[in-house]
């Protein structure tokens, strides 16, 4: 064979196999691959299940965790992620409803409470899982589980405090700045037009005035009544026994033992270790949920994750980002 039989049949070869490339390529279009390229690029998040002890798959315990501010800031994002995803943790919940192989959850609850709605939200969804699966529900405090920490703790069956757990701190705040006296020593002036005399009430450009304090007052009363009903029915205590100790005040693990607001002194492992017991659940499969973000946009917030890491900055801003400007009634103790 000469030299122009072995060229024109090289020809060929890379003919046939760009032909056979091409027809795949369109084959792709012409099916699932946006479909697919959807999956891979989606910024949803995914709930996977994680086995954290095996046993039997029919009877199954949910762990669940409650580890930060309970507020809606939004879901984990490729660039970013927020220290409790709310709406994500529904989403688990909606799940349980959904799954009759799950006979017991067991929550940790590492908070410092949170937004009077979110904490709302989930205490709505326990009793919602309690009434129409009747399974029971244990709490296992971490480092603090106050305010609406200690609100979305209240319907437990059984709740486990560490010693040093501080919790309590029953109670609603609202929290404003009035940085009126600042912008006069600066020279600035605010000019303000508004429909009605408390349009710009807690607004930080002049002082709340008593009538105005007392009008949000009342709607601190109203979810302080709230918040005190929802541990009367939770702990079977009585009006005078909640408000004893529900001025406020933070409390340690023994404390709350003594007053009633615990069950339990001891750990995550005393807690699943207890409700295995206590339920005839000894060879039940533990797992929990992990949510993930799909496809390439893991991939890619991981490259950004490892190429930018996690400076002081990037934390100021992420957090100066998902916080809400507005005042807001807050079941919260600590920084607001």
């Amino acid at each position: 064979m000469n030299k122009k039989r072995w060229i024109a049949l090289g020809a060929a070869v890379v003919l046939i196999i760009f032909s056979i490339g091409l027809n795949t390529v369109i084959s792709v279009f012409k099916t699932d691959f946006f479909t697919n390229f959807d999956s891979l690029t989606s910024t949803e998040q995914t709930m996977v299940e994680t086995v954290v002890e095996p046993g039997d798959f029919s009877k199954r315990i949910a762990l669940l965790s409650v580890d930060g501010t309970i507020q809606d800031v939004g879901s984990s994002t490729p660039f970013s992620t927020v220290e409790y995803d709310h709406q994500n943790f529904l989403s688990q919940l909606e799940t349980i409803m959904e799954d009759q192989s799950v006979q017991a959850v067991v929550l940790y609850v590492n908070s410092p409470g949170g937004g009077v709605i979110e904490s709302a939200e989930i205490y709505e969804k326990l009793i919602e899982i309690k009434e129409q699966r009747n399974i029971p529900i244990y709490v296992s405090m971490g480092s603090y589980a106050a305010s609406g920490g200690y609100y979305i703790s209240s319907p437990a069956d059984k709740i486990y405090a560490h010693k040093e757990t501080i919790t309590g701190s029953i109670g609603v705040i609202m929290q404003s700045y009035n940085f009126s006296e600042l912008a006069s020593n600066l020279g600035i002036e605010f000019e303000t037009i508004k429909s009605g005399a408390h349009k710009d009430m807690f607004g930080g450009t002049r002082p709340t005035t008593d009538e105005e304090k007392a009008m949000v007052q009342e709607m601190i009363n109203e979810s302080y009544e709230e918040f005190v009903d929802v541990i009367e029915k939770g702990r079977g205590m009585s009006e005078a026994e909640v408000k004893k100790v529900a001025d406020g005040r933070i409390m340690g693990g023994s404390q709350a033992l003594k007053a009633g607001f615990v069950d339990e002194i001891g750990t995550l492992e005393d807690t699943i270790a207890a409700v295995r017991e206590d339920f005839g659940l000894e060879d039940a499969e533990l797992f929990e949920y992990d949510a993930g973000l799909g496809g390439l946009t893991s991939m890619l917030g991981m490259k950004v994750g490892s190429l930018f890491g996690t400076s002081p900055e990037q934390q100021f801003l992420t957090k100066l980002m998902s916080s809400n400007s507005g005042p807001r009634m807050m079941y919260l103790y600590g920084e607001y």
